[in-house]
Formats: structure tokens, sequence, C-alpha cells
């Protein structure tokens, strides 16, 4: 068997877990681009930077379509900073939503990178208000094909909580359990620590994330806190010193001040989300066996093996750099013109 077919069996083999194999090999014929809802808090770190800027480049490469993009997090600049990078890239009609600011954590970085970016790139968004995340969940997935759907969550489970919770509405008469059962494909979440951990985005809203994640009816593929820490980006798209570009204004902002000492590069937990979600997870790392997610209420997590399990976590593969250079590359990624 050549190194082409390898890649292509473990791809089958993993995926099958997830779509029907039919479904799959269409995919493959046709390469279709992943259909996907981005769901962030855009900080308080800056990894999010990072994963925006792979999101794009892998939808300009053809390989994701991005469906909406959406704030977990409450703050006031996180929507807009959203919403400066999609207009960046060329995208100012995707979809944006804004988490509930009752219910969603308040957080905005330490150093104020988002506002940062808001003033010099699109003063215009600074307090802009947005449909509400919920909605915009609801709308997107109704209109979609089913099992065609796969999310990305690089923050809190708020909005998630919220549209599982849902009820139909004008855009569906499905509740949203049955929005999801019908149209998602899989939800690729950074989330968690594994076997064990107590993880920021998830004990950050601990409410939602012990609601959700025994009862999300779709398979999920995690990537955990462990994992993005040793992969260090940013310090390439950095040291272009490109002041047109929010990707590099933002590492440039961010690295010398957000530690306690200046850093050359930063760990790279949201990246790993989008690069799986765009891509054959094998091609870059182990994905384990099948097993439970399971969340406490004060947002420790535990892993439990089982075969009756629809959760998955990724894990290294390769030394650290190799990975850190795919997603460099990415995140030089200028838009199209």
């Amino acid at each position: 068997m050549n190194s082409y077919s390898k890649m292509l069996a473990h791809a089958l083999l993993f995926f099958s877990c997830f779509a029907a194999p039919q479904c799959l090999l269409a995919q493959q014929a046709t390469k279709q681009p992943v259909k996907v809802i981005f769901d962030t808090d855009m900080g308080p770190d800056y990894d999010d930077i990072g994963a925006i800027a792979m999101l794009h480049a892998l939808a300009d490469q053809g390989e994701l379509e991005i469906l909406a993009s959406l704030a977990s997090d409450a703050h006031v600049d996180i929507a807009p900073t959203i919403d400066l990078f999609n207009r960046y890239f060329g995208r100012p009609a995707i979809p944006i939503g804004e988490a509930d600011r009752a219910l969603a954590p308040n957080f905005t970085a330490k150093t104020d990178w988002g506002d940062k970016l808001i003033r010099q790139f699109e003063p215009s968004l600074k307090n802009k208000r947005y449909t509400p995340a919920l909605d915009v969940y609801r709308k997107v997935l109704a209109a979609q094909p089913d099992q065609s759907v796969t999310l990305i969550t690089v923050g809190f489970m708020t909005n998630i909580a919220q549209l599982m919770a849902s009820g139909a509405d004008a855009y569906s008469d499905l509740s949203g359990m049955e929005l999801i059962n019908k149209k998602v494909k899989l939800w690729v979440c950074m989330a968690g620590g594994f076997p064990q951990g107590r993880e920021f985005n998830v004990f950050k809203d601990e409410k939602s994330s012990y609601a959700v994640f025994p009862h999300f009816p779709r398979p999920i593929l995690f990537t955990g806190v462990e994992l993005g820490r040793h992969i260090k980006t940013g310090g390439k798209v950095a040291a272009t010193k490109d002041s047109s570009n929010p990707v590099s204004v933002g590492y440039q902002i961010n690295l010398p001040v957000y530690l306690d000492k200046p850093d050359t590069d930063r760990s790279s937990w949201d990246q790993t989300a989008v690069l799986i979600a765009a891509r054959n997870p094998e091609q870059y790392f182990y994905v384990s066996g099948p097993g439970k997610f399971k969340v406490e209420k004060d947002g420790s997590n535990t892993w439990e093996p089982t075969e009756e399990g629809q959760h998955r976590f990724i894990m290294h593969k390769y030394p650290y750099q190799v990975i850190a250079d795919v997603l460099d590359e990415l995140m030089l990624h200028r838009p199209k013109k």
C-alpha cells in the first residue's frame, strides 16, 4: 500500500466513527469544503488571533466554508474583533452572533488587544451590537443539509448550552437538541485536560459545561490544554511588522508584554482545533479511542474510556515544531485581493 493509500485508509477509519462512510466517500470525491460554525471567546488570551487567521486561510484554499462566527464571551469588544478579522480577510457578510451578556463570562485581555485592533482597523465597530448567538446558530443550522456542519468551539460553552436548551422558533420547528442531531456532523472542541484536568474554557462557565457535555447528541473531538501548550507560534507573523495586517499587529501587541517576560512565540491551543476540523486529524496527531468527557460541577474533568462513548481526543504524534510550522504557515496567509 502506498503512502497516499495509507493516509486515505486512516482517514476513512477515523471518520467512519463520525459519519456515514458513503457520505465521506462522496466528500473525498468532490473535495467539498467542510462547513463550519466558529464559536470563539476571541480572548482573553490571543491564540484566537492565529485561529481566525487559519480559519480564513483554509477557507481561501477551499478547505472550509465559514457559515457563521460567534462570540462566546460577553465583553463588548469580542464580536467587533471577530468582525474586523472577517472584514480584513474579505468576508464581511459572514453572520456574527454576540453572546448573551446576562449568561456568558465577560473577559478581555489584560493588554486590551481587542480594543486596540478595533480602534486601529475598524473604529466604526466599537460598541456595535450584533444578533444574539442563539439566533445565528438556529438560523444557520436550519438552512444547512442534514449532518453537514462541523462546530468549532474555542471558548466557553455558553452558546452551545443555549442552543441545546432552545425550543422551536421562526427558524425551525425543531428543538435545539433535534436541530443539532439533524444538522451537525461533528463538534471540534478546544476544552479540558486529558486524561484529567481543570481547563479555562470549561470552568469559567462551569454551569454550561456541566449541562452540555453529557447530553450533546453528536460526536465530539477534543483538543486539550496539554496539547496546544507546547506548540509555539506567532513569532513569524509578528516579525513581518505589517501594520496593515491585524494578525501581525495582534501578535506584535501581545508577545512582548502578555506574560511576565517577553515571548518569542505563544502557545497554540485554538489553532489545533481549526486544523483538525479542516483536515484529517491523523495526518498530524494520534486520535484516542472512544470514551466520555466527564465534567464535575466545579468545571474539572476526567476521561472515561468506553466503547459506548461518542468522544475522542487528540494526542501528539510529531515533535512540537513540526505542527508549529504547519500552523505558522497558515497564520502568515494574506487575504485574496
